[in-house]
């Protein structure tokens, strides 16, 4: 289940990400904001830069019109008291009428700390008094004790890490207790969904925010399981239809084989008769492999050959068909040589010796189906790693890529032409290749290195 954890985490890292990013954003739309609202310039230091602009001359004070238009354009009022008199010597004109013309130490102190009539106001020194600010009401608010204690300033970053890190820790803790229900309907449905290629039955408990699509999942591995079954009957009856065909072919087969025998052998018949009888035995017989072949493979494909495994020497078994094959009374067009002189003489391995004999005269037979005109043979046996190969080449007239292709990808090869005489069914090599695949092993078909057509044969040693 590495896919749920791996959710969690892709979770999780989308929340801290989002958390960093709208902090970040937080941050410089407060930027922006407050640079907005300040664009004359921090009021202090506009206090300050009005003081020392402001100069005094022999008719009274004089302030430059640059700095008359700051305070105009922001609504902002000045005044400068005497610091001998204490009395407004210079004022704004937008300075309002009700502000007092005489100041106390103490209304001094107030105003350069805090408000006058709701004004936020700041002060600046000038040439021979102290210039003040009045900003419009509600502009700015002012703390009117900025006193901190040192050892709390000198903690504010301590502190503050303190206080994200419990925050981050906090808004986590609440997005997995929220989502816990989530996650709990996911895990059920990633095992349902993983255990969908398997074929195997399961139901999706459907609960949950995600119980819709539990319910769909639900609904498609019943399907598959139905699916399933009627593959099975659909097999199980096409096994049937083939043994039951094979069996009823056999007696009226043998009838005719007989028959056609006897014609054959009969004298007293013209040469052109015997030899059609000639040609039905033949074709009979032929009929009679093919039926052979059709039920093996039926019962090599739905696991109902039983095997018989047993240690045997595969050089044996292999010099056994050989002979086989040349004592029949091979025709001179096709030469079946012992290819491999350095071969072992003594292979075991672990297989059911019948069919072993059976998919090396497939190979066999078939270099001798597809060469009519002839061809030599080589067979051979050699150990590879933890394999026993047996090798069938021929020099004759070999195949294709695109043959080759679908010899070996194809489940079955299926060849027929005009040549009615001769035709070719394919479930040769079909045969071998489920042989091999029920002792374990598998099958390579290819160019032969003798310019013909091969086949190798991987067989487990163990």
């Amino acid at each position: 289940m590495k896919s749920v954890p791996k959710l969690i985490r892709q979770f999780l890292g989308l929340l801290i990400v989002s958390f960093i990013l709208i902090f970040i954003l937080n941050i410089v739309f407060l930027a922006v904001i407050a640079n907005s609202r300040t664009a004359s310039g921090h009021p202090y230091t506009l206090a300050k830069e009005i003081g020392e602009a402001l100069k005094k001359t022999e008719k009274g004070y004089y302030l430059e019109k640059e700095f008359l238009d700051i305070l105009e354009k922001d609504h902002i009022w000045a005044v400068c008291i005497d610091d001998a008199t204490h009395q407004v010597v210079w004022r704004t004109e937008n300075t309002p009428e009700t502000l007092p013309q005489t100041y106390s130490l103490s209304d001094i102190s107030n105003l350069t700390m805090g408000y006058i009539q709701d004004c936020a106001t700041y002060a600046g020194a000038a040439e021979g008094g102290l210039v003040v600010l009045g900003y419009p009401p509600y502009r700015y608010w002012k703390h009117l004790w900025p006193t901190w204690d040192y050892t709390f300033i000198a903690n504010v970053p301590k502190t503050l890490l303190l206080g994200l890190a419990a925050n981050i820790t906090l808004i986590l803790i609440i997005y997995v207790i929220a989502n816990s229900r989530l996650l709990k309907s996911v895990k059920p449905i990633v095992t349902g969904i993983q255990s969908l290629p398997t074929g195997e039955y399961f139901h999706v408990k459907e609960a949950g925010v995600l119980s819709e699509l539990a319910r769909n999942i639900n609904k498609a591995s019943d399907i598959l399981l139905s699916q399933k079954h009627q593959l099975r009957k659909k097999e199980t009856a096409r096994a049937n239809w083939i043994a039951g065909v094979s069996h009823d072919m056999r007696t009226p087969l043998s009838m005719v084989m007989g028959y056609a025998g006897q014609l054959k052998e009969d004298s007293t018949l013209t040469p052109d008769q015997r030899q059609k009888a000639s040609f039905i035995v033949k074709q009979s017989e032929r009929m009679k492999n093919l039926i052979n072949d059709l039920n093996l493979a039926s019962k090599l494909e739905y696991n109902m050959q039983p095997l018989h495994m047993t240690v045997q020497n595969m050089t044996a078994i292999l010099r056994q068909v050989v002979a086989d094959f040349m004592n029949m009374g091979l025709e001179d067009k096709y030469q079946i040589e012992w290819a491999a002189a350095d071969s072992p003489a003594h292979l075991s391995v672990n297989v059911d010796k019948d069919l072993m004999v059976r998919a090396i005269g497939n190979l066999i037979q078939n270099c001798m189906n597809h060469n009519e005109d002839g061809c030599n043979i080589y067979v051979s046996l050699h150990q590879k790693g933890n394999h026993c190969v047996i090798a069938v080449e021929d020099n004759g007239a070999g195949a294709s890529d695109t043959q080759i292709e679908n010899l070996n990808h194809a489940p079955h090869y299926m060849m027929c032409d005009s040549n009615v005489k001769e035709q070719r069914h394919g479930l040769g090599l079909l045969i071998v290749k489920q042989i091999a695949h029920s002792h374990g092993g598998r099958v390579a078909i290819g160019h032969s290195a003798r310019g013909g057509f091969g086949v190798w044969v991987f067989v487990p040693l163990g």
